[in-house]
């Protein structure tokens, strides 16, 4: 009796904890096909999290480096840069596109084409700093469609 109470009480805590961590809704995710040659490509997606959260990090078997980069103009010239981390608020949606907020692969491993997919693993890190990581398959479209 002593070990089904004992049971009941881990489970019990793993569901608290489960439900303490952020849970982050990953939608409409993409990779852009690349040409020949193209060494490196971006990632873009909708991050939507339960709670007040980051991702701190991207990695991929198909680069060599996977990062978190902005865009921003800076003296009227756009210039883009990795960052440490991109805050997800409670609740709101973060979108991860061109010209903005996006990952980026470098030093892929081959090229990239439309009907292939990337697996992509997502870290996030809740206030607490408790890191939760997503593995999300993501498909590669051509460079003639549109985002959305």
């Amino acid at each position: 009796m002593k070990s089904v109470k004992y049971g009941i009480a881990l489970l019990a805590a793993a569901c608290v904890m489960a439900t303490a961590s952020a849970e982050v809704v990953v939608s409409q995710p993409w990779v852009r096909a690349t040409v020949p040659q193209q060494m490196a490509t971006g990632a873009f997606m909708q991050l939507k999290s339960s709670q007040d959260s980051r991702l701190v990090a991207v990695a991929t078997s198909a680069a060599d480096r996977a990062e978190i980069h902005e865009m921003k103009m800076e003296n009227q010239v756009m210039r883009m840069r990795e960052i440490d981390g991109l805050p997800l608020p409670q609740g709101q949606e973060v979108a991860l596109k061109p010209g903005g907020m996006h990952i980026m692969l470098m030093g892929l491993k081959k090229p990239l084409t439309e009907g292939e997919s990337v697996t992509l693993q997502l870290t996030f890190e809740d206030k607490a700093k408790k890191r939760e990581v997503k593995e999300v398959v993501v498909p590669v479209r051509s460079l003639t469609k549109p985002a959305h």
